[in-house]
């Protein structure tokens, strides 16, 4: 049986963010990442929700592979996997003492033809985790934590997917992006309706469409597209359940920069515009911190913390930003840039500024789905076609 990889760092080239120097949960208590001592890489936990951060390391019988997946879950244990033999092994590590403890979940045998099998970002409430198995005409979706017995083959999805984001606070809707006839496009998958596949973003009939970041309070969401510029990936936001336009802003456009957005500002419910986004910037000269909300025209840009683990951090509602981060001085530390830092007093001026500052692509606006479920269920994305470009953009 020939193993199928775990996806090497990402990026926009491909369908994915780079990969980010650690995972944090979603509500923000713990944070995992593969830690080097020496030529030895193992898994180290990060406690963030107490007075002061502090990071447990959690060696196993043996060293880590560099690319080694792990996870941080809802209750403080660190989900690992593995690949061994042509099989996926997952297990949960916790410490214990002096030691380490670690509980065998089971394995995935993935088919000859699968070549990719990944985690997807971790599920809000830490209860679950899911992995992606990548095939050359389906992907198969895998719950491998949280489940009754070992993994479990939860839908099957045609086309080939990647990224991944949470829609909601349960953990039922799933947005992934779908590869199908030469197009990439971000779909929703209904996870209590046997993974049931609706489409999410559909801008024009020939672009890639891809969904970088949700935050369910708001509904905010990041995407790029090639739609208002064929041939050249473009950032863009909307708004789930809203009939305006995906927007494209003029100032996230940096030449010769990879602009990833990683972090959005929860708890803005009714003023998603006000959300403040945090994006990570990859130029020649290095990576550094950009702040941006889709009120405002520009980027804020300021330089990276300390040993920050690049890519990493969140938002408190309040509008605090919060980056981990490890150097010889500071093994474990959290970098914490206020809303004044961010420029968050700019906000409730700028609205009406950045209306001239964005493209959008004409189509149609989408529906929303309909649910036969007896029992009430969240509401269902609308999908994010563009408006009509004679709608007048008021936001």
């Amino acid at each position: 049986m020939t193993a199928c990889a775990i996806e090497p760092s990402a990026g926009p080239g491909n369908g994915g963010p780079p990969r980010a120097g650690c995972t944090i949960t979603a509500e923000g208590a713990y944070a995992a990442r593969l830690a080097l001592s020496g030529d030895s890489w193992y898994p180290e936990r990060w406690t963030l929700d107490g007075p002061e951060p502090y990071a447990v390391p959690l060696p196993g019988n043996q060293p880590e592979e560099p690319g080694t997946e792990v996870q941080p879950m809802g209750d403080g244990r660190v989900l690992v996997h593995r690949v061994a033999a042509g099989r996926h092994v997952f297990a949960l590590l916790y410490p214990t003492g002096p030691g380490t403890g670690e509980l065998s979940l089971g394995a995935v045998e993935c088919p000859e033809d699968t070549t990719v099998l990944r985690l997807l970002p971790p599920v809000p409430g830490g209860e679950r985790a899911y992995a992606l198995a990548v095939g050359p005409r389906a992907t198969a979706l895998w719950q491998v934590a949280g489940g009754a017995c070992g993994p479990e083959r939860v839908a099957e999805i045609p086309g080939r997917c990647s990224g991944g984001a949470w829609l909601d606070r349960t953990g039922r809707i799933l947005a992934v992006d779908r590869e199908t006839g030469g197009r990439t496009k971000a779909v929703v998958v209904d996870l209590e309706r046997d993974g049931e596949v609706s489409p999410l973003l559909q801008i024009a009939a020939d672009s890639d469409d891809r969904i970088l970041l949700a935050d369910p309070d708001s509904g905010l969401v990041l995407i790029r597209s090639d739609a208002p510029s064929p041939g050249q990936d473009r950032l863009g936001w909307g708004v789930l359940g809203s009939t305006l336009p995906v927007r494209f802003p003029e100032c996230l456009r940096l030449p010769d920069c990879v602009v990833t957005p990683f972090a959005i500002q929860p708890g803005q419910a009714l003023t998603p515009e006000r959300c403040a986004v945090a994006l990570r910037v990859d130029g020649a000269f290095g990576s550094w911190l950009g702040v941006w909300r889709p009120a405002e025209r520009r980027v804020r840009h300021l330089p990276a913390p300390e040993g920050w683990l690049t890519g990493a951090g969140l938002w408190t509602a309040d509008g605090e930003l919060r980056l981990p981060c490890s150097s010889p001085r500071l093994p474990c530390g959290v970098a914490r840039l206020s809303a004044r830092d961010a420029g968050g007093e700019r906000a409730e001026g700028a609205r009406d500024d950045a209306r001239d500052a964005e493209e959008s692509a004409p189509g149609e606006p989408g529906e929303p789905g309909e649910t036969d479920t007896p029992t009430p269920a969240p509401q269902r994305p609308v999908p994010l076609q563009q408006a009509p470009l004679a709608r007048l953009v008021t936001k």
